[in-house]
């Protein structure tokens, strides 16, 4: 039996979102193969001996350390970055330079980029969500080939059986336009969001957790009365697979996603797609979707209108269920788990 830990930030269970649910359903699925799944504890007795290897999820400095003294100690590691840039892969790769130049020469320094370099040279293997995040890896960080193996997101299937009854009498809506994701951070865009959704006279509701603050504020000041924000609804939730299944149209505009867990849930309980059109996302919802610039409102209007036009069909949920259930990314885990393992 393999016995793998899990590791992620510290922080996780605090923002919960798309990482926390992809950490809990690989952990599902390779165990339904047979695979011990730990979770790492910081206050326990470290034994390395106790793992064939670490799967460190989410790169950047709240997990640099700990990859880095695991690294000592020679055990396997499996690192799923959750990365993206919207800069390219040669400002990436000129940016290093200059640290190299420069900055690290200077303690207590540190750039981002540098740090995900260092996290992918250290790692056994490199499971980037997208080919676009891998293209981004291998070019940008001069990482090999043979350590990169893509593993999509996935999607529960759950999803495909959700029932709108529940959303609908709970609030009164149905057909409306749905967001799922964290309400405050820039990169999720939700104030050109809210000010698209004031072209349209169809509600619209915005689900997630609540990050206060000045984004916050523009979000909360720019919505209109149709628009009804929500705080956080837990994954297992039933009212949010309800929300999925009850909309006409979910819309993700984020300034980029790998590709948006939530819109692979939204999919698949039959709502159409309106997604940004950077991260890869094109990858998971080839042309059964409508892509934006997420730095344009008007693209963003035009999006929705496209969508909203639109009858319903499974096509993309049909397309979502062969590709992206949780179960076909457990695999493709596993084997990169035994090729590492058996090398």
């Amino acid at each position: 039996m393999i016995k793998v830990c899990f590791v992620s930030y510290q922080a996780i269970r605090l923002l919960s979102g798309g990482p926390q649910t992809q950490i809990f359903e690989t952990k599902r699925v390779l165990e339904e193969l047979g695979v011990s799944v730990s979770l790492y504890n910081m206050w326990e007795k470290f034994d390395p001996k106790s793992y064939d290897l670490f799967h460190i999820f989410g790169t950047g400095i709240s997990n640099y350390h700990f990859m880095r003294e695991m690294s000592k100690l020679g055990i396997k590691i499996v690192l799923s970055p959750i990365f993206y840039s919207t800069h390219s892969a040669s400002f990436i790769k000129n940016v290093l330079v200059l640290d190299r130049l420069i900055f690290s020469r200077l303690r207590g320094i540190w750039i981002d980029y540098r740090l995900v370099s260092d996290m992918c040279r250290w790692a056994d293997a490199i499971l980037p969500n997208t080919n676009s995040e891998a293209m981004l890896i291998k070019k940008g960080f001069n990482i090999s080939d043979e350590k990169i193996f893509v593993v999509p997101n996935g999607v529960n299937s759950k999803f495909l059986n959700a029932n709108p009854e529940i959303f609908v009498k709970h609030y009164n809506l149905k057909n409306f336009i749905l967001n799922v994701g964290h309400i405050g951070p820039g990169r999720k865009n939700l104030l050109r969001l809210v000010q698209a959704l004031k072209s349209f006279d169809v509600p619209s509701v915005i689900i997630g957790r609540v990050e206060k603050g000045i984004e916050y504020e523009k979000i909360r000041k720019n919505s209109s009365q149709r628009t009804l924000l929500l705080d956080n609804l837990p994954n297992e939730s039933e009212l949010l697979a309800s929300a999925y299944a009850a909309c006409d149209v979910f819309v993700l505009p984020s300034l980029f996603e790998t590709p948006g867990i939530a819109a692979l849930e939204a999919a698949l309980a039959g709502a159409k797609i309106v997604i940004t059109k950077y991260g890869g996302t094109q990858e998971y919802f080839k042309n059964y979707a409508d892509y934006v610039d997420p730095f344009s409102v008007d693209s963003i209007v035009e999006g929705i209108k496209n969508a909203l036009a639109r009858p319903k069909s499974d096509e993309l949920k049909n397309f979502i269920k062969e590709q992206f259930l949780w179960e076909n990314v457990g695999k493709k885990t596993m084997d990169v788990y035994l090729k590492l393992l058996n090398n």
